[in-house]
């Protein structure tokens, strides 16, 4: 059993503003309300990185882990395997593309959820699934935009004259 979805937004900030903080795992609590804090993190993103963070949503907390499986600044997208740090071997597969789009950023993210175990196909993959597709996605394309925009890359020094 698999289970797909995605969601799009039209963003209002720059195409590298974007990238650079969607793949930030030091940034994911900034724009991802689920992620409650960033407990281990690679010193550089390339395939095959890994990063743990503290997950918060179905009134529940846990360690997940995710594995970069693809990362492409050029045509930038970004694709990563995530799951429960306890050895479960449920899975989510989750592909971000951000592309040029007129005055703006057009961001799709599609999420595959490959439940393995009994509770999570028959019980958990639903819930979440919905809660993921109705309101956590679009939350979280809303936030990555403010998040963007505050990038440290896009923010003009008007420190004249003092301590840079």
């Amino acid at each position: 059993m698999t289970v797909r979805f995605s969601a799009s937004r039209v963003i209002d900030a720059t195409v590298d503003d974007v990238f650079r903080t969607l793949t930030d795992v030091a940034r994911l609590p900034d724009w991802n309300a689920a992620i409650a804090a960033v407990v281990e993190q690679p010193d550089q993103l390339e395939v095959g990185a890994q990063w743990v963070v503290e997950m918060h949503a179905l009134g529940r907390t846990w360690h997940s882990r995710s594995v970069t499986e693809a990362i492409d600044p050029i045509r930038r997208v970004f694709a990563h395997r995530s799951f429960t740090d306890d050895g479960n071997s449920s899975y989510a597969l989750w592909t971000w593309v951000v592309a040029d789009h007129g005055d703006g950023t057009l961001v799709t993210v599609a999420c595959e959820l490959h439940p393995r175990t009994f509770w999570r196909r028959v019980l958990l993959v639903r819930i979440r699934s919905r809660q993921l597709a109705h309101t956590e996605l679009r939350e979280s394309l809303g936030a990555l935009e403010v998040a963007a925009r505050r990038s440290p890359d896009s923010v003009i020094n008007t420190n004249i004259g003092g301590d840079q």
